[in-house]
């Protein structure tokens, strides 16, 4: 009679691969005769809130092959594998290192859990950690997207929330104690510390911030609108380029993956040649937030345009021929409810955005096979449908979109700073010129 083979199952990132993960697959194909490993992918990492992630899945898998004790490599990509994996490979044994200790004890009624001790003072992260620097980011302001910044960064390898700065000493203590951070009253200590200023103040602050940065050598991931005037916009990018810095503008929308899956679909030529894009994002905003109260820089277009621009500039360009604006103003003369309708060689677009009226915020993109639609909220694109002349054709697309968004640009902030990089593609210089330009003539016309 054959002897019954135990088979072991183990799963991992196995990212920087290092003598830990050496030890933890030795030691699991010790408990049994047939060991699977299970690598994760980068794309499932992420949607457990994971980015950082420095090796290819290809490089992944080949250093767990090198160790000689995997029989089987298999790839994690979704939540609930394990589960289904351990009835699948008729697993006897599932092992993880002890970090996890009590996370997978659901799998007991149907196979022996293992906790493997984990090698100590290595990981991983120390590793990440010891090939790029730490970058220190000191933020400037204490406001809502300030607070919203500090538990997005947490969650991405390589950077660290150092600080806020503000000028009125009780808003930083407080703000600082709140995220236990360090508070600075005075630039010159502020900018000593850090290495990247994340600033995050009123729009028409933004150009002065970001001169005292790149005058302090520090690189910037700044809010949207970068700033309000094309003339400023090219001297502050000429500004970094001649000090070798990065200069990032913070359109969370830019950078998410189910965002950049949109453009490739649309660029890709399956739905034809576009023709039209419609962008629309609207909120009822409290009557109370500076948005809705600040005579001169508040407002629906200020405060929502750089996302309603972001898919024309992406998928139109910067070339266009004609722009209008149509606005429904409130009482105190700030726009509710702006319509901005631009015209181009080859198509049309609308950008529409409100504070004060409610609309259906959809993104439609319109080509001559077929059509793209994105129902709200479109700017946290999770999930899309690709519609043609067959009606009953549709292609749908989804993608994870992790809590507030932020994380994603300061990940791709980071990737530019480790390649040594200084324009980033997700929302280039030129796009970022040309809202500034928008932003200046709606001001302009406004008045």
């Amino acid at each position: 009679m054959d002897k019954k083979i135990t088979k072991v199952i183990t799963y991992g990132t196995f990212d920087l691969f290092h003598q830990g993960h050496y030890r933890l697959l030795q030691r699991a194909k010790q408990l049994g005769d047939y060991l699977i490993v299970g690598i994760t992918t980068e794309s499932y990492d992420k949607t457990r809130g994971k980015l950082g992630v420095v090796d290819s899945i290809m490089t992944r898998i080949e250093n767990v092959k090198k160790t000689g004790f995997a029989d089987e490599i298999i790839i994690e990509d979704s939540p609930g594998q394990k589960f289904s994996d351990v009835k699948k490979y008729n697993i006897d044994i599932f092992t993880v290192g002890s970090d996890w200790t009590g996370q997978f004890d659901y799998l007991k009624d149907y196979c022996k859990v293992v906790y493997l001790e984990r090698t100590k003072d290595i990981s991983s992260t120390m590793l990440r950690e010891q090939k790029q620097q730490i970058q220190r980011i000191g933020i400037v302001g204490s406001g809502r997207i300030a607070s919203r910044f500090i538990p997005e960064a947490k969650l991405v390898s390589g950077v660290s929330t150092q600080g806020v700065y503000n000028p009125h000493k009780e808003s930083a203590l407080e703000f600082a104690g709140k995220w236990d951070i360090n508070a600075y009253t005075e630039k010159e200590e502020f900018y000593q510390d850090i290495d990247v200023a994340y600033i995050a103040t009123p729009h028409n602050t933004h150009y002065e911030y970001i001169k005292e940065a790149l005058e302090h050598g520090k690189h910037v991931i700044c809010e949207k609108p970068l700033v309000l005037q094309k003339r400023q916009a090219e001297e502050v990018f000429a500004e970094a380029k001649k000090k070798g810095l990065i200069l990032f503008e913070g359109i969370k929308t830019a950078y998410c993956p189910g965002f950049q899956k949109l453009l490739g679909i649309a660029c890709s030529g399956m739905i034809g040649n576009i023709r039209n894009v419609e962008a629309c994002f609207t909120k009822l905003e409290s009557p109370a937030n500076r948005e809705m109260t600040d005579r001169l820089y508040g407002g629906s277009f200020l405060e929502l345009g750089s996302y309603v621009m972001l898919p024309i500039l992406k998928l139109f360009g910067t070339g266009y021929e004609k722009i209008e604006f149509d606005t429904i103003d409130g009482e105190n003369g700030l726009d509710m409810f702006t319509k901005v309708s631009l015209r181009y060689p080859a198509g049309v677009a609308t950008a529409t955005c409100g504070l004060g009226v409610k609309s259906e915020g959809r993104l439609l993109i319109s080509g001559t096979l077929g059509y793209i639609i994105v129902e709200a909220p479109w700017w946290k694109t999770s999930y899309f449908e690709v519609h043609y002349e067959d009606a009953g054709r549709v292609d749908k697309y989804s993608e994870i979109f992790l809590g507030d968004g932020l994380r994603y640009e300061i990940s791709d902030f980071l990737a530019l700073l480790n390649r040594h990089e200084k324009n980033a593609f997700k929302f280039t210089r030129g796009e970022s010129i040309a809202l500034a330009e928008i932003m200046e003539t709606f001001m302009r016309e406004k008045r």
